[in-house]
């Protein structure tokens, strides 16, 4: 028997790989659901779909008992960070704008993160303050294709040095700044960087930074001092997360669901694969997650999921079964 037990709130509920001692506390979804107040920023069926990925299944109760119940923690930490900042301020004398504060949204390809970030912030936009919520998906500081085949690294795009890590750290770092940034802008459509596009980014008072590596540790130099890592630089974090099998599915299932749509569009980098079999497309799919996306999820990106302020975990049925968050 454990000499010093611990006290746990009433009805927290650990899920089976938690550590009880470690620093989180997971919550069901019921559990999760009761913390929300009544709320007035409800989503209408229309703005819903239109945020939901393809074959995303989030609806509206997912958003009730799951998203509600987030927003109004970002909303407290939004507001108690901005108390800090103030009181900050007036102890050093000086008169600076509030930054913004910068959310990390992390998790693996077909996860669901993306559907993630954009209710995030459309709901945060509906709060209270009405605050101007920025979304940012690392997408646009992957290096373009002719980069990436240079390097002989095409093959693992996705992978943390497939992108313009300098870049991202500087853009993020300039955003904390208060400084009015740019990004570059990345096509799904062409699988590239779009040439002489850019993302602005002015004055937000939220911005929620979307990527699969956004909470990646610093790197070691070789000197052996520790560079900057961007998630040093974010107020709270979000990783979605699910069992490996599932979502490898769920990649699958989007593949083919993408053969019926954006593959068919003649500009698509992917039309080939619209024109294959069904036995064809799923070895494809299957190929591309075993030998790319799943060892970077293992690799890389899961990883980093102890490093998240909030998990967000999902069942087999994409809805999330529990959350876990970090003791303050």
């Amino acid at each position: 028997m454990d000499p010093h037990p611990i006290a746990l709130p009433t009805g927290t509920q650990y899920a089976p790989e938690d550590d009880p001692y470690g620093p989180y506390v997971a919550l069901s979804r019921r559990q999760w659901s009761e913390l929300a107040e009544a709320v007035p920023w409800e989503l209408d069926a229309g703005t819903l779909a239109r945020l939901r990925g393809l074959g995303d299944p989030t609806d509206a109760d997912e958003v009730q008992q799951v998203y509600h119940p987030l927003t109004q923690l970002l909303n407290l930490y939004w507001e108690r960070t901005g108390a800090l900042y103030g009181t900050t301020h007036d102890f050093l004398g000086i008169n600076h704008k509030q930054v913004p504060f910068v959310i990390g949204v992390a998790g693996s390809v077909a996860v669901g993160k993306s559907t993630t970030a954009r209710l995030l912030q459309e709901l945060l936009a509906r709060g209270p303050r009405r605050p101007k919520v920025d979304l940012v998906t690392t997408d646009g500081f992957l290096y373009p294709n002719h980069i990436l085949e240079a390097m002989g690294i095409a093959h693992r795009k996705g992978f943390p040095e497939s992108y313009d890590r300098q870049a991202l750290l500087q853009f993020v770092v300039d955003v904390k700044s208060g400084k009015q940034v740019t990004a570059p802008v990345y096509s799904h459509l062409i699988y590239d960087i779009v040439p002489n596009q850019r993302t602005v980014v002015r004055d937000p008072d939220i911005l929620i930074v979307e990527g699969l590596n956004v909470l990646q540790p610093a790197r070691r130099r070789s000197d052996g001092s520790t560079a900057l890592a961007v998630s040093d630089f974010f107020d709270f974090t979000v990783y979605v997360d699910a069992r490996s099998a599932f979502i490898r599915q769920w990649y699958i299932d989007r593949f083919f669901a993408l053969r019926s749509t954006a593959f068919r569009d003649p500009q698509s980098y992917f039309r080939r694969y619209a024109e294959m079999s069904e036995a064809e497309a799923l070895t494809t799919a299957s190929t591309f997650w075993d030998t790319i996306n799943g060892p970077n999820l293992e690799l890389n990106i899961r990883p980093t999921r102890g490093r998240a302020t909030a998990i967000l975990r999902k069942g087999e049925n994409h809805q999330v079964s529990w959350v876990r968050i970090r003791k303050v």
